[in-house]
């Protein structure tokens, strides 16, 4: 991981110029090979092969320590989408029940994608060969985003939302990432949509791409923590469906389970 001071230099180039902003994140033709090959290679490693301030046990139960092993597909993922979705669910919920229009940002599509969150994540991290932990950073950044801006997290914007905030922090957190215009093939938009995407969303959160350790680790233990409250939840609900395998017959305990 980069030294804390340079990261600060760095946002504060970003804060100080756009026009440097966009030589330093957007696609530059002067870099560019036919294979999208990478960009850039900075001082950066991994938040979560760098810091030690959270436990490894966590690391290591959300996968973000298992890229270099070649294990499998983190976990982090399928929290990550799990927790988005429920978010999208509940402000869509909210909104019409309300009868409330949502704000259309750059963000929102004419109508919600028919790829899930979950398949979304997954096709962002087969094709960026990015780290597991910028997804953790780049749910933070969503987070202040929402905070900062009055949108709501919907269908219609959170694929676009995900793209942009995964592209930020791999640029930002990792020693390696692609260009902008291959982060758009891989996110299903064109890359002129999301060079504006980009920059409409550092202006939602005010440049504010550095993530304290204290912050990650935050994130992290939150996400493990609604895994542990899913699995209380869902462990209930599968011995139920185990029960009425056997018999037919009615179970109170059980229903009052799936009623919850």
């Amino acid at each position: 991981m980069v030294p804390l001071k340079r990261q600060s230099k760095f946002t504060q180039r970003l804060r100080l110029s756009c026009s440097k902003l966009l030589k330093k994140l957007h696609f530059n033709k002067d870099y560019a090979t036919d294979d999208y090959s990478f960009l850039c290679r900075l001082d950066m490693g991994s938040l979560a092969v760098e810091t030690e301030d959270v436990s490894s046990d966590i690391y290591l139960s959300l996968g973000l320590k298992e890229l270099d092993k070649g294990v499998g597909v983190p976990r982090v993922l399928s929290l990550v989408s799990s927790l988005l979705e429920r978010s999208v669910q509940r402000n869509e919920t909210l909104l019409e029940a309300n009868h409330i229009k949502d704000v259309v940002t750059v963000f929102h599509g004419l109508r919600a994608p028919t790829l899930s969150v979950r398949k979304y994540i997954d096709r962002i991290f087969k094709y960026s060969g990015c780290s597991p932990s910028c997804f953790v950073v780049a749910h933070i950044y969503v987070d202040r985003f929402i905070q900062h801006t009055e949108i709501k997290l919907t269908s219609l914007n959170v694929h676009r939302l995900l793209i942009t905030s995964i592209m930020l922090a791999a640029k930002f957190i990792d020693d390696a990432f692609y260009n902008n215009a291959y982060y758009a093939k891989v996110g299903g938009v064109n890359t002129s949509e999301l060079n504006r995407l980009e920059m409409s969303f550092l202006f939602g959160i005010d440049f504010r791409l550095q993530v304290s350790v204290d912050t990650f680790g935050r994130y992290c233990r939150q996400l493990e923590k609604e895994a542990a409250e899913t699995l209380q939840i869902e462990r209930p609900m599968q011995a139920c469906r185990i029960k009425e395998s056997w018999s037919n017959k009615d179970d109170p305990t059980c229903a009052s389970t799936i009623a919850r």
